[in-house]
């Protein structure tokens, strides 16, 4: 014989059971003691007393809320501050660093371009055979060289001028030299062949 199921017998306790449900609950014993059962736990359940808290703990949780907000806005806020004063720190102080860099790098390029004039003082070029494509490059860096010269004139000690752009004169003044350097070393030495 087939019982019935827990669905039809919440269905029969609700009013909405089928016809063979309510024919099969009159005939068997085993599902009127399960529905009899079944009513019993529903009264218990009903019976037990309603759970509330001891007090509304909405206060302290959302003072608890509050005070993480506070903190992590603190928090921010401080660290934001020290980046600020760091960035204002290196603005200010940055020049100071910078003008004691390029003057001492300004001193070095001033040496070597003093020593490479040395150098080519030593090569008398109108002592020597000279091909004309070699003597129409030495011209075209001389020339150059005599345009930084100039420029460097105009800057002159007076003019404030950035010591940064002082070193990048000077140092092409360097690197034309060198080619100068170059190019009549090497002349002097074909010529010497």
């Amino acid at each position: 014989m087939m019982h019935c199921t827990m669905e039809d017998l919440l269905a029969l306790q609700a009013g909405e059971g089928t016809t063979w449900a309510r024919r099969h609950l009159e005939a068997c014993a085993a599902c009127r003691a399960e529905v009899e059962a079944l009513y019993q736990r529903v009264a218990r359940l009903k019976a037990l007393p309603a759970r509330r808290p001891a007090r509304d703990r909405w206060p302290a949780v959302r003072a608890a809320a509050l005070a993480e907000r506070r903190r992590r806005r603190n928090r921010w806020g401080l660290w934001s501050l020290a980046a600020a004063a760091a960035v204002a720190g290196l603005i200010v102080l940055r020049p100071i660093w910078t003008n004691r860099l390029d003057a001492a790098e300004l001193a070095r390029v001033k040496r070597q371009c003093a020593t490479l004039e040395q150098e080519l003082g030593r090569y008398d070029p109108d002592a020597r055979v000279t091909s004309g494509r070699s003597a129409a490059l030495a011209a075209a860096l001389e020339d150059r060289i005599a345009l930084i010269d100039g420029e460097l004139t105009r800057l002159g000690p007076q003019t404030p001028a950035r010591p940064a752009a002082l070193v990048k004169l000077w140092q092409q003044r360097v690197d034309l030299m060198q080619q100068l350097m170059s190019v009549r070393v090497s002349r002097a030495s074909y010529v010497g062949l």
